[in-house]
């Protein structure tokens, strides 16, 4: 199957044989209510090729580096999980990209990561949990590593993390349900109200899973900023971000999103191998489906809007409109073949965030 201008997949998550190793000897494999999945380079190869999926640039999700062992531990996984991405892009230049792990909350250490990261291995940005060890995106003790981001242009992706606050709740649903929601939510606000966004406009930020709560919170926000009589512009703070589609395809949440900010500002992300391979692929029946998208929109969604922020997965000569995904098979067919093998595996893995 020869890929034509496929998806650009921005939150793909890889789970390094170093990183596994480390999870299961902290007793960490099960986080936020999920299991860690068995992950392969091979089955993110085909569940790309199955959706029309060209590049993924790939990220690594919670609990992240630290695992408890202080900052020597934190240092050294993160720097052989960057390694093994690095080494996963130059065995497929033409589909993978990476986010660089951080050593978070150790900011001395993140920069220094950071750097190697970006100017040496070639990775396409980093990830960043909305919180780390309790403390959220925006507080000044990040302010060093926010400088380095700015002074690279640094696409930074933000996932959610398990804030430990949520860990005291006694609730049913698992944390990976609604907790890692609130965890983006919280961190996009903070990142607005404490001036982060203006003081460092260089960093392009995106959002995992349509940006939480905040579409549908957005009123209230701009209200709280009129009722303290904030000078900041709370709207125009949330459309400076970028949003990922990944668990949250529903026209219900699009809506909200597309009412909100330019549909230029969202990106394809499919949350696989937490998202497992058959809901990936509904994810992707689900976005072609909503009319709320244009033909036009719709392909932004799936490519063009990406190319923005990482111009290297444009193919020689590309023109950015929109196209079909593959050269001798409809992607529709693709689709309809992919699920109607047996489902089994959605109901024994939807636990998966």
């Amino acid at each position: 199957m020869t890929i034509k201008q496929g998806r650009i997949d921005v939150h793909h998550h890889i789970i390094p044989p170093v990183y596994s190793e480390a999870i299961y000897r902290h007793g960490l494999e099960a986080h936020a209510g999920a299991q860690l999945p068995q992950w392969s380079v091979q089955k993110s190869l085909d569940v790309m090729d199955v959706n029309g999926i060209q590049w993924a640039i790939t990220s690594l999700t919670t609990p992240g580096a630290h695992l408890g062992g202080g900052v020597d531990q934190a240092v050294s996984l993160a720097r052989a999980c960057n390694e093994y991405a690095a080494e996963l892009m130059v065995r497929h230049p033409d589909r993978f990209g990476s986010f660089a792990l951080l050593p978070l909350p150790f900011t001395e250490a993140s920069c220094t990561e950071a750097a190697y990261a970006l100017d040496t291995l070639g990775a396409d940005g980093v990830v960043v949990f909305g919180s780390s060890d309790g403390v959220f995106l925006g507080d000044s003790r990040f302010d060093e590593l926010m400088v380095e981001l700015n002074n690279r242009d640094a696409v930074v992706f933000v996932h959610p993390n398990l804030h430990k606050t949520s860990e005291q709740l006694d609730m049913q649903a698992p944390g990976f349900l609604v907790e890692f929601l609130c965890d983006t939510t919280r961190a996009a606000v903070n990142l607005i109200l404490t001036g982060t966004l203006d003081r460092y406009p260089r960093i392009r930020w995106i959002l995992a899973h349509g940006g939480g709560f905040l579409p549908y919170v957005a009123w209230r926000l701009e209200q709280l900023a009129a009722l303290q009589g904030r000078s900041v512009d709370m709207i125009a703070g949330i459309r400076r971000f970028h949003f990922d589609t990944a668990l949250s395809p529903s026209r219900y949440s699009m809506a909200a999103l597309k009412t909100l900010v330019d549909p230029s500002r969202i990106l394809f992300g499919s949350d696989f191998p937490f998202a497992p391979a058959p809901v990936t692929t509904l994810q992707c029946q689900t976005l072609e489906e909503n009319p709320l998208w244009s033909e036009q929109q719709l392909y932004g969604i799936h490519r063009a809007n990406a190319l923005d922020l990482f111009p290297r997965c444009r193919q020689e000569d590309e023109q950015v409109m929109s196209e079909a995904l593959y050269v001798d098979e409809p992607f529709s067919n693709r689709i309809k073949r992919t699920l109607s093998r047996p489902v089994g595996a959605i109901v024994e893995r939807m636990r998966s965030r």
